[in-house]
């Protein structure tokens, strides 16, 4: 029997708060959409599926629990996978909004962004003459005034509330160096406990860039913060997500894919699906000779708690 702590898991992160209907058809919007398309990429091979709501009129960011459930048991009923709820939400969205849906489903493990910082998506809106929807444009370019919250009180609430009452564990996303040390600041108080899960991210405009000496030099420094207690994973933004994931499995970490972190599938050719993008980086990994984790050994190598012990 292979390792399983040598495979990589695949996270499909599904549709996010980032991209706009405009950007994209294949973006799901509709909790049908969702549902689909999570089931087509856990079907491709994603052992986790990181998810986000949208408002099925316009398809704005919502944190609205009863549309979460509109899919979160679908998604259960038809896969094995591992569902990851968002914490993160969708911008202006205030932190009591954004653990709404959390608290009521108790997933096996939430998204968790390690720090406050400037989140700058405006320059997209350049991309585009006319809009689907009309929040689209103004919701894009706010974002050259916005911050997102996560201060210290904030990241330990979400801890205690999730983790310690609900037994979620998280996937700690790290945006640039500075996330790391704060990870560590609560790995040192206790109220994170290994073997936990570090997703570094990679361009954004306020986080750490899409240069791949970086992602040498976040790996470098997360070793040093936490040993063998951890597991980590990359995606990149955009055109970097392929070249950012084929180089994080090649240092022995996992990847992340999925509409949420791009909507393309090559050079100026946009997606298809999510499952399209799962299917092209399995596909990458395997000819290199990696294999690929199934749900319960992604289970096992971050002590989860199960499927059955969620709230949905």
């Amino acid at each position: 029997m292979s390792d399983p702590t040598k495979k990589v898991i695949i996270t499909c992160a599904v549709t996010g708060g980032i991209h706009t209907p405009t950007m994209s058809d294949a973006l799901p919007v509709s909790p049908d959409e969702i549902a689909q398309q999570s089931i087509e990429a856990a079907e491709a091979g994603a052992s986790i599926l990181h998810l986000h709501a949208r408002d099925p009129k316009d398809g704005r960011p919502t944190p609205d629990p009863a549309v979460f459930m509109q899919f979160l048991p679908r998604i259960k009923e038809v896969t094995d996978a591992v569902i990851n709820v968002t914490t993160g939400g969708g911008l202006n969205m205030t932190v009591e909004q954004r653990l709404a849906a959390p608290l009521q489903a108790r997933p096996e493990m939430c998204s968790l962004n390690m720090g406050s910082m400037n989140f700058g998506i405006y320059p997209l809106a350049d991309r585009y003459k006319s809009w689907k929807y009309d929040w689209e444009e103004s919701y894009l370019r706010g974002t050259d005034d916005f911050i997102f919250r996560n201060t210290f009180r904030d990241i330990e609430r979400i801890l205690k509330l999730l983790g310690e009452e609900h037994g979620t564990r998280f996937e700690h996303e790290c945006y640039d160096v500075g996330h790391l040390y704060n990870l560590a600041h609560f790995v040192d108080r206790g109220l994170v406990k290994p073997p936990f899960f570090v997703q570094m991210i990679f361009g954004i405009l306020g986080g750490i860039g899409p240069d791949m000496e970086n992602l040498t030099f976040m790996k470098q420094k997360a070793d040093k913060l936490f040993g063998a207690d951890y597991r980590w994973s990359v995606l990149a933004a955009g055109r970097f997500q392929m070249p950012f994931a084929t180089q994080a499995a090649m240092l022995g970490g996992s990847v992340r894919v999925g509409l949420e972190d791009s909507l393309y599938i090559g050079r100026g050719r946009l997606a298809s699906s999510n499952a399209e993008q799962v299917r092209k980086i399995r596909t990458i990994l395997t000819e290199l000779g990696h294999e690929i984790a199934t749900p319960a050994e992604a289970r096992q190598l971050l002590g989860l708690k199960g499927g059955d012990m969620v709230g949905f």
